[in-house]
């Protein structure tokens, strides 16, 4: 009889309980149970001990060499059940625990920020931060490989429930000596002129700059060249490869120091919104409702200023 596999908390409770109180009876009356209750919790712990675990001397009852170890073992399970206990209490209360949190690739500029803002906030819950393009980030809240998610609009044929962060400006950056860049006005005909850098289909930005140009120029054909991130896309503007439309708020540094510059297009910039998303149907943990509330609270304060 295997004494890991097959001893039970009640018998070292009452064994340890035994040599607290000094008897058995004693014991028992602590613990709610029979004197005999107990004599049979000893009798089983000393057989899968495989020998005496108590010494009696005279009114005076110890641990053998033997009954040393299992009070040993006994303590250090009764510590780690308190610790557990305390550390699910503070899992309940939202006072720790972890927090999965993806954020579109657009989003990359600010995320990390609001990161570190709510860690030093609140240094007790862990948060996990996963960047990637729409589609990749709406799979991962649908399959719970994460808890929550920062989007500009809530995905299509999922129960969500959308909490608004604050303002998302879209615009079309050129490099500051494009012949279009002093303009006051840029009409539509020498915008869908130029060479448009662009993320991947499926990308949110792709989606709304797709929709904008096709409104502006009543359905007229334009040049994309698709590259692999909004870094690249932003260099190979700068180097006048072509312009973009992107997120203000992925541009926001280079927009300030005069690197690129936002395109005069009537009806620009495109205003949409930042959200955390959450699914409606998924019950959060404590940890998550203090983020999503510390996040909210902060109403887009996190977000770069255009």
């Amino acid at each position: 009889m295997p004494f890991e596999r097959d001893v039970t908390l009640k018998q070292l409770r009452g064994y340890a309980e035994v040599l607290r109180r000094g008897s058995i009876a004693a014991a028992a009356a602590r613990l709610h149970v029979t004197p005999p209750a107990i004599s049979t919790q000893l009798k089983a712990l000393e057989t899968m001990a495989g020998g005496p675990i108590l010494h009696r001397m005279g009114d005076t009852i110890r641990p053998t060499e033997t009954g040393e170890e299992i009070l040993r073992a006994a303590g250090l399970i009764e510590a780690a059940l308190v610790r557990a206990g305390a550390r699910m209490a503070a899992l309940r209360a939202g006072a720790a625990g972890l927090v999965r949190l993806g954020v579109v690739s657009t989003g990359k500029y600010f995320a990390p920020g609001l990161v570190a803002c709510f860690q030093r906030a609140r240094p007790e819950i862990a948060l996990t931060l996963t960047i990637g393009n729409r589609g990749a980030i709406i799979e991962a809240l649908a399959t719970r490989g994460i808890d929550m998610a920062v989007m500009g609009r809530a995905p299509e044929g999922l129960e969500v429930t959308a909490y608004h962060l604050g303002p998302h400006p879209h615009v079309v950056i050129a490099p500051p000596d494009h012949r279009l860049a002093a303009r006051a006005e840029v009409e539509a005909a020498d915008l869908l002129a130029e060479t448009f850098l662009a993320r991947e289909a499926g990308s949110g930005t792709r989606t709304l700059m797709t929709r904008v140009l096709d409104h502006l120029g009543g359905g007229r054909s334009y040049t994309v060249v698709e590259m692999a991130s909004n870094e690249t896309i932003k260099q190979a503007v700068m180097a006048g490869l072509g312009i973009a439309f992107l997120s203000a708020h992925t541009a926001h540094v280079e927009l300030a120091e005069g690197k690129l510059v936002a395109l005069a297009v009537p009806g620009l910039p495109v205003m949409r919104d930042w959200y955390l998303i959450q699914l409606t149907e998924e019950q959060p943990t404590a940890a998550a409702v203090v983020f999503r509330d510390f996040v909210v609270g902060l109403e887009g304060s996190f977000l770069p200023r255009i």
